[in-house]
Parts: structure tokens; C-alpha cells; sequence
């Protein structure tokens, strides 16, 4: 995905004042928001990508693949996680190169400007249209689909976990992965295709256990497929842990894999992000 949208510019304070830190942060995160919604291509793609699946894949299949559960059920929570992943790994995968090959992060590297506000900037992006994302899926499919919400503040507590965990996890992973990409339109070339390949193993367009064994294996190593798997435990009836490949939904080994993610994640971007692309030095 490409985009002719021009960076916005770094926060710069106001003369004479000295703006804090969160104040700092707050303004940096309105701009990233602003600079996302100004992007047609980009909103349309993130935003828009993930209901026209759910359109798709809903008016194709609609069997029962277990009792009292649909396979729109079970494929709604799949495209739920694909749109967190879609806001922060793929979107800042695409993003960041963009902004470093037209030296917009060089800029940002050269001013008073703490470093971490950059940061807390695109933190804060990913959160504001995550959720916006989340309420237009959820409503497109307990309007059109009958999709049941929660019914007790533990579900949606777990629905609450399962997001800040795996969007924390994916956000890190999409600033690290960023550092692949050598130029602003390999960025999409890069992000891209991991994304799909993830999609496509974790249990977003296909029943989990219908998969091979080895693809079921490939696909436990990286946070979609416990995403996938913790937002069923929301959706989906207690009965149909049962089908999962651990004989229940497994919450435990959810938060244990996406929080090592977390950590992983924080790892690499700190020892692999760059602000300058390697013609610059």
C-alpha cells in the first residue's frame, strides 16, 4: 500500500512555553491520528479491509462447524484480531518506512523533542483507531450477523486483556519489522505478506484444527493465532473449547505467549530501530 499523504510535521512548542511530557504526547498522538485519517488509502484499508472479509466470507459459509456455533461466529473473532494486527503490525510496518525515507524521522531525531513522545505518538494512534475499528466490526456483525456480545464483565474483561496484550505485542513487533524495509515502498512488500501468511495459519479463514499439524505449530510461535484464540473464549460458548487444540482456551498460555511477545517485541525495537535509512548514515 502506498500513499502520497504528506508526514505531518514535529511537534514544536509553543514560544515561550515548555510543554510536559504528556501534553507533548497528547499532541504527537493527534497529530498521528490526524495524518492516518487524511490518508484515504490507509483508512480505507485498515478500516474498511477486515468488514468487507466479514461480508465475503459470511455470504459464503454459513455451516455450523460445532454445535450452536456458526462458522461467521468463529470467523468474526478471527477478523476482530486481524484488525488489531492490520492497525499496528501492518500499518506501522508500512508507515515508519515512509517517514524515514523522506527523512521526516531525521527531523524528528534533530529536535529538542524527547524521543519517546515519537513513540507515544503512534502508541496512541494505534489505540484511537483500534477501537475504532473494534466498534465498527462489532457493530457491522450484531447488525448483520447476529453475533452475540458478552453477557458478564468477565468476558469482557478477557476481551479487554486479550486486546492491550496482543496490540501491545503487535505495535512493538511493527516498529521492529519496519527496519526491514530499505526503502518507503518496500515497506508494504515486506509487512505485507507476513501478515497474510499469519492470517491464513492462525485460525482467521480457516477452523484451526482443520489445518495441518505442522501449520497449527508454525502458527503457535506468533501472537495472532493466541489473539484468535483468547477472543473466542469471548464469543464463542464454553462448550467450544472443547475444539481447540489444547481442549480448552487455554487463557493461561494466552497471556503467557503474548506477554513474552511484548517482551520480545520491546527487544527488537530497541536494538534494531533506526531513524535514518543506511544511505544516510
Amino acid at each position: 500500500m502506498t500513499t502520497t499523504t504528506k508526514p505531518a510535521a514535529p511537534v514544536a512548542a509553543a514560544p515561550g512555553r515548555r510543554p510536559g511530557g504528556a501534553a507533548l504526547a497528547l499532541r504527537q498522538g493527534r497529530l498521528e491520528i490526524t495524518q492516518f485519517l487524511r490518508s484515504r488509502e490507509s483508512v480505507v484499508f485498515t478500516m474498511g479491509f477486515p468488514v468487507i472479509m466479514i461480508l465475503i466470507f459470511a455470504a459464503i459459509f454459513n455451516d455450523e462447524i460445532a454445535p450452536g456455533v456458526s462458522y461467521t461466529q468463529y470467523f468474526i473473532t478471527g477478523m476482530i484480531a486481524t484488525g488489531l494486527m492490520t492497525v499496528s503490525f501492518q500499518n506501522l510496518g508500512i508507515w515508519i518506512p515512509i517517514e524515514r525515507d523522506r527523512g521526516v524521522l531525521k527531523r524528528y531525531r534533530g529536535t529538542p523533542m524527547p524521543k519517546w513522545v515519537w513513540f507515544a505518538g503512534k502508541v496512541l494512534m494505534v489505540v484511537a483507531i483500534g477501537i475504532a475499528e473494534t466498534a465498527l466490526l462489532l457493530a457491522v456483525s450484531v447488525a448483520l450477523f447476529d453475533l452475540t456480545l458478552p453477557d458478564t464483565a468477565a468476558r469482557w474483561a478477557t476481551f479487554a486483556w486479550v486486546a492491550v496484550l496482543g496490540v501491545t505485542a503487535c505495535t512493538l513487533c511493527g516498529i521492529a519489522i519496519s527496519s526491514l524495509a530499505r526503502t518507503a515502498r518496500s515497506g508494504s512488500a515486506v509487512v505485507t505478506p507476513v501478515a497474510l501468511v499469519l492470517q491464513f495459519i492462525s485460525g482467521v479463514f480457516f477452523v484451526f484444527t482443520s489445518l495441518p499439524s505442522w501449520m497449527q505449530q508454525v502458527a503457535a510461535l506468533f501472537p495472532l493465532k493466541w489473539m484468535c484464540q483468547g477472543l473466542r473464549s469471548v464469543f464463542l460458548p464454553d462448550s467450544f473449547g472443547a475444539q481447540e487444540p489444547g481442549g480448552s482456551f487455554e487463557l493461561g498460555r494466552v497471556a503467557l505467549v503474548l506477554g513474552l511477545w511484548c517482551v520480545i517485541g520491546l527487544v527488537l525495537c530497541l536494538t534494531t530501530f533506526r531513524w535514518t535509512t543506511k544511505r544516510d548514515g
